[in-house]
């Protein structure tokens, strides 16, 4: 991410790791807070090693991480978090239509019958709820559609979004729409994206692709484009 971000107290941490057989890029968050840092997905299930690199570049422990909020419960996002519980005393945070999946009550709905090691979920949060951060509020603001309870994070002082699969950058596009190929609503994602489009988004973090410096006008073609 870029510096100004950096000082704001927002850090991506792309991670490169193999995941279902291929190698795959992915981009968990740490927001400081007064607390400490908080981590905005995981990872899958060999991403730990690769976290505490991260977090020790910034100054951090891994044991420091005092709250990890899921966007939502694809493998590829939480299939790390047993293994990160095993070394972080930390709240576990998701929306309640997400929390079931994490707790094992219920399969992935994408696992195709394989699914990450269980965990106990500590805190449910809903659209609305806001951290205090060094970045300023974090608010949770859902956005459904790639998975019933997906969540993703605004920032309103500073236009920040981390989109977690909401929006992707990848491609020829620098920002898009969710892949409908792992998107079982596309009607409530893209119904999500005109929400998010009035919000003053100016940046976004993807967890498929990292910092983009494009915001609220790209996210209202996605959604023109799909009209």
């Amino acid at each position: 991410m870029e510096d100004d971000q950096r000082d704001a107290g927002v850090h991506t941490l792309p991670l490169t790791i193999e995941y279902g057989g291929r190698e795959l890029t992915v981009t968990p968050t740490l927001v400081e807070t007064e607390r400490g840092p908080v981590l905005i997905d995981v990872g899958p299930a060999n991403a730990v090693d690769g976290l505490r690199t991260h977090l020790r570049s910034l100054g951090y422990e891994l044991e420091d991480v005092w709250l990890v909020l899921a966007t939502h419960h694809d493998g590829d996002h939480v299939g790390g978090l047993a293994d990160l519980l095993e070394a972080v005393d930390a709240v576990v945070a998701t929306h309640p239509e997400e929390a079931p999946y994490l707790t094992g009550e219920r399969d992935p709905i994408k696992g195709d019958g394989d699914r990450y090691p269980p965990v106990d979920v500590d805190l449910e949060v809903v659209g609305g709820v806001r951290i205090p951060t060094l970045a300023g509020p974090m608010e949770i603001v859902e956005t459904p559609g790639h998975t019933p309870g997906h969540v993703s994070l605004h920032f309103p002082e500073d236009g920040l979004l981390i989109a977690g699969d909401a929006l992707v950058s990848d491609g020829d596009e620098p920002l898009s729409g969710p892949k409908p190929e792992f998107t079982p609503d596309m009607d409530r994602a893209y119904g999500s994206l005109e929400a998010l489009s009035s919000r003053g988004i100016e940046h976004v973090v993807c967890y498929h692709g990292g910092y983009v410096d494009s915001g609220g006008d790209r996210i209202e073609e996605i959604v023109a484009e799909r009209s």
